[in-house]
């Protein structure tokens, strides 16, 4: 069973999401902000993270940086997921290191077309 880490501070986002890709048979980490879902990615090397970039702390960008400057980490995909896409544009996201991004909200389709995506590119 592939694993996927969930960084969001929004419960309703967050149980949204985690709902969703249990269905879909996908075993679910949850975090809900960027220091707990690097120490999770770093201890339980997930398949993927679906990271959002508006988080307290430090923000979903910075994450994605530290992620993929750890070796042990580097290799996982990231998906951001955000509500504020005028903020960071796909060019600064993709920048970062992540392999897409979906728009919040997001309808269960795109989210899992994108899951599948970023799954295959391992």
């Amino acid at each position: 069973m592939q694993t996927i880490l969930i960084i969001e501070d929004n419960p309703s986002h967050m149980e949204l999401a985690a709902t969703l890709l249990g269905k879909f048979g996908y075993a679910v980490l949850k975090a809900d902000d960027a220091e707990e879902g690097i120490r999770l990615a770093r201890e339980r090397r997930p398949d993927l993270i679906l990271m959002d970039v508006n988080l307290p702390g430090m923000d979903g960008i910075s994450a994605i940086r530290q992620l993929k400057d750890d070796p042990a980490t580097r290799g996982i995909p990231v998906i951001v997921q955000t509500s504020f896409i005028s903020e960071h544009p796909e060019a600064e996201i993709r920048a970062a290191g992540a392999v897409g991004f979906i728009a919040k909200p997001f309808h269960y389709k795109e989210l899992l077309a994108a899951v599948k995506s970023a799954l295959a590119l391992q």
